[in-house]
């Protein structure tokens, strides 16, 4: 059954475990500009690709459970700034443009959308909710397209690794936190037999590691970019 979408928040009610892989989002708007989307990049590397995992960050059960669950939501936003950032980056023609500055820029949106009260009024707000997702999304492809649209050198390697490295640091923080630090999911996980703050150190341990992922896969098919082109040269 489709979730119905409340004020409050866009992928509606947290749904217990026994709902939540029948809890898919139908919003006919989304699925509409989702369309739009997919005709506009589907011809281009990496395009469908892209908009399937944003179908599966918004579509999917996984926008429901990540109502309740922090875990659920670090695995959103992984998907959005590490794997559909970066896909969307490789089909838009983006010009080549500063890699520390979109750094920058979009590792402070992602801390920012982290500290407790940024968070929690996002989950609480859908034009709220809307921003921190675009802002995300739109800063990560940026910052991606920087760094591909660059030729493949020791420096777009190093941004990259800057990348991987601000992700493992936030996930590293949300880890050891000693407390539980967002409103937002102070009961949900307890359906799921966690308490919050176990749920918020799965989620951080999400981020640290199995997040980094895309990135090594990214820093490696750079390396051996430049690799060939020393070889060629």
């Amino acid at each position: 059954m489709p979730i119905t979408i409340l004020p409050g928040s866009y992928c509606g009610i947290a749904p217990p475990p026994e709902l939540a892989l029948r809890s898919w989002n139908l919003d006919p708007v989304l699925l509409a500009v989702m369309a739009v989307g997919w005709l506009t990049v589907r011809h281009r590397p990496g395009g469908t690709p892209a908009m399937l995992v944003l179908l599966v960050v918004f579509v999917s059960p996984l926008c429901a459970m990540s109502v309740g669950l922090f875990s659920a939501r670090v695995v959103h936003h992984v998907l959005l700034v590490a794997v559909a950032a970066p896909l969307l980056a490789a089909a838009l023609p983006l010009r080549a443009s500063s890699m520390g500055l979109n750094f920058t820029i979009s590792t402070a949106l992602l801390w920012l959308w982290h500290l407790p009260a940024a968070y929690d009024l996002a989950l609480r707000d859908i034009g709220v909710y809307w921003i921190m997702q675009i802002s995300l999304l739109g800063s990560a492809t940026l910052f991606w397209g920087a760094v591909l649209s660059h030729r493949a050198s020791a420096q777009t390697i190093l941004w990259s690794l800057a990348g991987l490295i601000q992700m493992g640091m936030l996930g590293a923080i949300l880890t050891f936190a000693p407390e539980p630090l967002y409103q937002a999911h102070q009961l949900a996980p307890l359906a799921w037999g966690m308490r919050p703050l176990t749920d918020q150190q799965l989620g951080g341990l999400i981020m640290w590691v199995p997040a980094m992922i895309p990135y090594a896969a990214i820093i490696a098919i750079q390396a051996r970019r430049s690799w060939r082109l020393a070889a060629t040269a």
